[in-house]
């Protein structure tokens, strides 16, 4: 399964995924980009995973379904965080909300656009107000925010960097792999390094 965060698409087509995925006979779908700003698109293997349903947000892409091999109802969230903090605050409500309606366990995936330590922004010595929100709505939803050990920072802008790329998963996600690891993939034109999802089982 592969999730691509600001594509900056309004329009996704098989030829985009073929290039992408290496043939077009991948499951996929896209939340438009708002001009040159934004766009999702999740794209994953139909031996894989079987989806059942799917939602849509402004800044979130859901697909709820079967990871085959295992028999797992569950269900995976593209995000793309918002940069203002009412309309982060609106996001997390959002995904609150989605989360309920899917009542399996759930994989958050994305650029959340928020850190949740001090340590994840460098020169940073105090959290925002929307940092302390974040990790409000982490504990609230009872997912786990997977550590990233082989690098400190996920963004970088010349001397800026922070880890803002994150994923986070129920209780019941770990229950069934509980050797879900994360680590970083080499960056290439994107200001964002990629994150690689990874289970042992």
């Amino acid at each position: 399964m592969l999730g691509l965060v600001e594509t900056k698409r309004q329009l996704v087509t098989k030829f985009d995924i073929a290039k992408i995925w290496g043939n077009s006979c991948a499951g996929w779908d896209f939340v438009e980009s708002n001009g040159v700003s934004g766009g999702l698109l999740l794209i994953w293997d139909d031996d894989f995973f079987k989806i059942r349903n799917s939602h849509k947000g402004e800044r979130w892409l859901c697909f709820e379904g079967e990871v085959v091999k295992y028999n797992f109802q569950c269900a995976f969230i593209l995000v793309y965080g918002a940069h203002d903090r009412n309309e982060k605050l609106t996001v997390w409500e959002e995904l609150s909300y989605i989360a309920g309606l899917c009542q399996v366990p759930c994989c958050f995936m994305g650029d959340f656009n928020e850190i949740v330590q001090v340590e994840e922004r460098r020169g940073t010595d105090s959290l925002p107000l929307s940092a302390e929100d974040f990790k409000h709505w982490i504990q609230d939803m009872g997912v786990v925010d997977l550590p990233i050990n082989d690098r400190n920072f996920t963004w970088f802008r010349g001397r800026s960097c922070s880890r803002i790329d994150r994923v986070l998963v129920s209780l019941e996600w770990l229950e069934k792999f509980p050797e879900t690891r994360l680590h970083g993939g080499p960056r290439g034109l994107s200001d964002h390094c990629p994150i690689i999802v990874e289970d042992r089982k």
